[in-house]
């Protein structure tokens, strides 16, 4: 076993497994879309790592504006102003939608939605919480009750989070005929849900923009527009949650963009210092921002808006700025899109594919017809994703899963033909992949 392998394992907790049985691969190096392991193997990053290195790895300005800035101030506490914190909170807001004010900086994104459901209930005075099944907030506690999907058990219960089932069109009982038709019948369930649990005791719906890890659920037309005007109607906050979806994954600055829909509270973080530093955010609108101008703005972290977060964040949307990457992202993403309809039309294990930008996902199914999907939700006792994954790993794919969907999210810097390269290889596996979903071969087999 290579030393750092096993001196790893003896002394850290990996997140999400069983620690006995891991064996993580060693990464010595990374420099753009790819990253190398010990052996010097080199690999695609299909997924930004966590959907999280949109400019890549190993970009020299926002290293350097790193470097820099530890050297001129390396912290000072949220009390105090300084320049890079003023300047990224104003590049924050003016890259946000046209009624967004301020910012509230955290250390990453499971904070900013902490946050988001307390500045929520401090606004409106109200305590339920709404959030969908399919959805991933993050892990911290009120975070982790604010996720929809299992990994919320084990930090149940806290009073006052709802559950609301979202639009998932692939696997709703009935079949609709156009997205409005999908946007109504789930926007009347949700109505329904607001009206069964008390409105005046709602203080705000959360939502992925875009379900990120949970499947890439994109919303149908008539959604998004729907839950604002709900908002309205009963005064609750609307809540996008872009801490994925943001900073050009889905060809805009936020996901919500796409709908040219105002939120009243926007969360962040991931691409808005691409991983470099940690950094996340409550972005929130002006009149929430009017609010706290003579109330107490009851919340607060020690790192706060740290400073070499706030100079990484600079110099990252700098960066989408220069090389026009939320531009690049809608290009690439079409690209994408052909080569996942390819994938679609050449696999039957693939029952539907969905992308918006470079943010994809490829649901493996047993049966096309029955939708059956490859591992049943919430268990996967034979570990098959996992082996598929490192099907894909030992051809230099690099990507994660969740369920029986597969996640393809690259770096926003990806070129034509090193988007093809890889999903060339993913198109090789997918071929193996047949045989295990469609004949029950044994995976080791057909590696």
């Amino acid at each position: 076993m290579s030393k750092i392998r096993e001196m790893d394992l003896q002394y850290n907790l990996h997140s999400w497994s069983a620690q006995a049985n891991l064996h993580p691969e060693v990464i010595t190096k990374s420099e753009g879309v790819y990253i190398w392991n010990e052996e010097g193997k080199r690999f695609y990053d299909m997924s930004s790592q966590l959907v999280n290195m949109n400019v890549g790895h190993g970009h020299k300005n926002i290293i350097k504006a790193i470097q820099d800035q530890v050297e001129k101030l390396a912290f000072v506490g949220p009390a105090y102003a300084c320049d890079v914190r003023a300047e990224a909170a104003k590049k924050v807001v003016n890259v946000a939608p046209d009624n967004m004010s301020k910012v509230f900086f955290t250390n990453a994104g499971a904070e900013a939605n902490e946050n988001a459901i307390k500045i929520a209930r401090m606004v409106t005075g109200r305590t339920k919480i709404f959030s969908a099944y399919r959805s991933y907030h993050g892990a911290t506690h009120g975070a982790a009750n604010l996720t929809g999907e299992p990994r919320r058990f084990p930090a149940e219960p806290i009073p006052g989070f709802v559950k609301f089932v979202g639009p998932y069109a692939y696997r709703a009982p009935i079949a609709f005929e156009t997205e409005k038709e999908t946007s109504d019948f789930y926007l009347s369930l949700l109505r329904d849900q607001i009206l069964y649990e008390g409105p005046d005791n709602i203080a705000g719906i959360f939502q992925e923009s875009v379900v990120g890890s949970n499947g890439i659920l994109i919303p149908p037309d008539g959604w998004m527009q729907g839950v604002r005007d709900l908002c309205d109607e009963f005064g609750i906050m609307m809540i996008c949650d872009e801490v994925m979806s943001g900073w050009g994954r889905t060809g805009e600055w936020f996901a919500v963009n796409n709908w040219n829909v105002e939120p009243d509270i926007i969360t962040f973080a991931k691409g808005v210092t691409c991983g470099y530093v940690q950094l996340g955010g409550v972005i929130v609108s002006e009149a929430i921002a009017r609010h706290f101008d003579h109330n107490v703005l009851n919340t607060g972290l020690t790192y706060s808006a740290h400073p070499m977060g706030c100079a990484a964040a600079i110099a990252t949307i700098d960066t989408y700025v220069e090389e026009d990457l939320i531009a690049r992202s809608k290009q690439m993403g079409a690209l994408l899109g052909e080569r996942l309809n390819q994938v679609y039309n050449q696999h039957p294990s693939v029952g539907e594919v969905r992308q918006i930008g470079l943010f994809s996902a490829v649901e493996i199914v047993k049966d096309r017809e029955t939708r059956e999907a490859l591992v049943p939700y919430g268990k996967d006792p034979e570990g098959t994703m996992k082996k598929i994954l490192g099907m894909l790993r030992a051809e230099g794919f690099l990507t994660y899963s969740h369920e029986n969907i597969l996640i393809i999210a690259p770096p926003l810097i990806i070129s034509a033909e090193e988007l093809n390269a890889a999903m060339d290889i993913f198109d090789k596996v997918m071929y193996a992949v047949d045989s295990i979903a469609l004949n029950k071969s044994e995976i080791e087999t057909t590696a």
